[in-house]
């Protein structure tokens, strides 16, 4: 399994930018897969997720309304679009995946998702 997130950059505050994730050796119709954030000496963080099973789409309190998880099965990619950034959303960005089931993966529990990609660093400053 190997994911690689890209699309991290500097932007200024109320700035869009889009990340995006490509996955292989997985499916991504049949695994858990999220977004999640990381700040040097912080722990890291759910942003947003989906779980194996469907349903809806997890946002964390601190981005909804402002992000957008979407996922392509065809291509094996999830994106995060992220609207109107703010300084405290300046961190490394990754995404994970997951094949088997764990109940934390609709509330983007980190320790629940097992396969991780390199991240991508988002920088909002003015």
């Amino acid at each position: 399994v190997q994911l690689q997130a890209s699309g991290g950059g500097v932007v200024q505050p109320g700035e869009s930018l889009k990340l995006t994730c490509v996955g292989s050796g997985f499916t991504l119709d049949f695994n858990a897969i999220g977004w999640f954030r990381q700040v040097p000496g912080q722990e890291r963080e759910g942003i947003s997720c989906i779980s194996s099973a469907g349903g809806r789409i997890f946002y964390a309190d601190f981005v909804k309304g402002r992000f957008v998880m979407s996922k392509d099965v065809r291509a094996n990619t999830v994106s995060l679009q992220m609207y109107n950034l703010k300084p405290e959303d300046t961190a490394t960005y990754y995404c994970a995946t997951d094949e088997r089931f764990r109940p934390g993966h609709a509330q983007c529990s980190p320790p629940d998702y097992e396969h991780w990609g390199r991240g991508t660093l988002v920088t909002v400053s003015s």
